[in-house]
């Protein structure tokens, strides 16, 4: 409709004047929505902690002293950037002496395989006894043939203990190898314990040391974060669990700016809480809208109430008048009456939902201007 101008009288004119201010509105210059009635399921609002997707606690292996830290909480590191190092000197003394025993092992290993092909190829056995001249020969051509015959001697008898006590030394010596590689591997491996690697890209969230700290197996050094993503825990009441499912789109209040933003449901844990009641669950949450530690409501859809059935309108048609929320509702003569209402949980696209003080059908301004909303307001007041 536009905007109807009336005649009036210059006598009418003046009595107006003094009881209506001189921004005047007229059905024209507004945009009015008509209140609907929302339909759906009823939501209950829960409150959850904001996590990092991944976090790990890195915690000392070996026992040392701190010598190194890369940096203070907020100080973030590529994948693999050294983080935390203990003092290694003993266990790089003890591999020292670990690679003399596996030098001296080999070298041993190698005698024995020497001894052995010599004994392979030049049995003792079958060697003259020592001397010159005929004593010597005598041996050779009638003491050791008589030994053989008389049985009292067996050359091929000496000649097999003599290969298998040199087989005896190769096999001793090869353990004693094997024995000094072990002992390096784990000397190795407590080295690299020593040091403390960047799982994954992230920040220190928290660190419990400080260079020259002496440290123990199983004492915290720091805590490492990816916050790159970041989901939310909330503790979901079983009653609520069948009514949530994986990649399932809700919508979550956050404590600190009042924003709604989309989360999706990520994971949810098999088991409940056999003392609250409750199963954890997980959702993802939009990057950049929070921090590690927040408080976040999300709203969880609630199968068992009664279905919500309260009236909607665009959040831009609420004024407050101080602390109470209040619309401008199309009045008598068309004029916009003032009227406080109780607002409940946003919704989609902008609108919230009103749990007293409007009715489906009635019209509201969808975006009063601030003269005309207060150009009313002092009217009513004078009035």
């Amino acid at each position: 409709m536009g905007i109807q101008i009336h005649a009036i009288t210059l006598a009418a004119a003046l009595t107006v004047a003094s009881a209506i201010p001189l921004t005047v509105w007229a059905e024209g210059d507004a945009d009015y929505f008509t209140v609907q009635q929302a339909q759906g399921a009823s939501t209950v609002s829960l409150g959850g902690t904001v996590i990092p997707y991944k976090e790990v606690t890195l915690s000392a292996q070996v026992p040392g002293r701190v010598k190194h830290l890369a940096g203070i909480e907020g100080d973030t590191f590529e994948k693999g950037t050294l983080l935390v190092a203990l003092d290694d000197s003993e266990l790089l003394a003890k591999r020292n002496s670990a690679l003399a025993q596996l030098a001296t092992a080999d070298a041993q290993m190698r005698a024995a395989g020497v001894q052995y092909n010599r004994e392979l190829w030049s049995p003792q056995s079958k060697q003259s006894m020592g001397g010159m001249g005929l004593p010597n020969l005598f041996d050779q051509m009638f003491t050791r043939p008589m030994e053989g015959m008389s049985g009292t001697r067996n050359q091929g008898v000496e000649r097999r203990a003599d290969l298998y006590n040199s087989g005896v030394q190769i096999t001793q010596a090869q353990n004693a190898i094997l024995a000094a590689q072990s002992q390096i591997q784990a000397i190795d491996a407590k080295l690299r314990d020593a040091i403390s690697l960047a799982p994954f890209d992230g920040v220190i969230l928290k660190k419990h040391v400080e260079v020259g700290d002496t440290m123990q197996p199983g004492q915290p050094l720091l805590v490492y974060a990816d916050v790159e993503y970041l989901q939310i825990m909330v503790d979901v009441p079983a009653r609520l669990r069948p009514s949530l499912y994986e990649q399932m789109m809700l919508q979550a209040e956050l404590d600190v700016t009042g924003q709604v933003v989309p989360v999706r449901v990520a994971q949810i844990f098999p088991t409940a809480d056999s003392q609250r009641h409750t199963v954890k669950i997980k959702f993802d949450l939009p990057q950049g809208v929070s921090a590690p530690g927040m408080y976040v409501k999300v709203r969880v859809p609630d199968m068992t109430a009664p279905a919500r059935n309260h009236p909607v309108i665009p959040s831009t048609a609420i004024r407050y008048n101080g602390s109470l929320p209040g619309v401008y509702v199309q009045g008598k003569n068309n004029r916009p009456e003032l009227r406080l209402i109780r607002v409940g949980e946003s919704l989609d696209n902008g609108y919230v939902s009103v749990l007293s003080g409007l009715s489906s059908g009635e019209r509201v301004l969808r975006n009063p201007a601030n003269g005309v909303a207060s150009g009313w307001a002092s009217s009513a007041e004078k009035r």
